[in-house]
């Protein structure tokens, strides 16, 4: 399946650059470009429900509409389209209010060429993508998060065992292929599971479930092996 992709960033050259990377890669296709937030959703609005892209690119700081107020729109009336911020801006203000506000990733555009196809690629799979920088703040606000001191009779939140061990594989930062792995069980199987766990939470991805276990876990409660 090809994976089309818009490029929103207010700098012509770095749209036109960002094309021209993509557009040799295999199964990927540019199916947009946009210099801002309203040009993107006006062109998205009227681009028919098969034809829009799988991901959009980002910018976080652009004149008018931020990347940040962008991507809430994108998850709000374009849910199919999963946006990863791609900027120059390593600020925590960008990162975590990205993250809330839907982003699938973050990355800096230092990242590597290869990086960041495999990163558009995770994305159109539903995957979260963090780049080095935004992986380094969401460890520090884990560890930052005061673990409670008791933990109430059976997984925390409604979770089966289950449940509770993937979800704390997740907070690891293991990926589908590691779970499935380490618990015997097959990749459907553990998505099966993750997205069970989201719903009962009420959470909206797996970076929100990391942060979610790191607050509902002592250090009693070992990663499974």
């Amino acid at each position: 399946m090809t994976i089309r992709v818009l490029l929103v960033d207010d700098q012509i050259l770095m749209r036109e650059g960002l094309r021209k990377l993509l557009e040799i890669e295999p199964g990927i296709e540019v199916a947009a470009t946009a210099g801002g937030g309203e040009e993107a959703l006006t062109w998205l609005a009227g681009t028919p429900d098969g034809l829009r892209p799988q991901v959009a690119l980002v910018d976080a700081r652009m004149p008018g509409m931020d990347g940040v107020q962008l991507v809430g729109l994108l998850r709000e009336r374009f849910p199919e389209v999963a946006p990863v911020i791609l900027t120059t801006f390593d600020d925590d203000d960008y990162i975590f209010g990205g993250l809330r506000a839907g982003a699938k990733g973050y990355l800096l555009k230092d990242t590597p060429p290869d990086d960041l196809v495999s990163a558009i690629r995770r994305a159109a799979r539903g995957e979260t993508v963090l780049g080095g920088a935004a992986s380094e703040r969401l460890v520090g606000l884990l560890r930052a998060a005061p673990a409670p001191m008791t933990r109430p009779q059976g997984p925390p939140g409604g979770l089966s065992e289950r449940e509770y061990e993937i979800a704390l594989l997740i907070g690891a930062g293991a990926a589908n292929r590691e779970i499935a792995r380490r618990l015997h069980i097959t990749e459907g199987t553990a998505k099966n599971h993750i997205s069970s766990c989201l719903r009962k939470l009420g959470l909206r991805d797996r970076t929100q479930l990391a942060v979610w276990i790191s607050r509902h876990t002592t250090p009693n409660d070992p990663t499974p092996r």
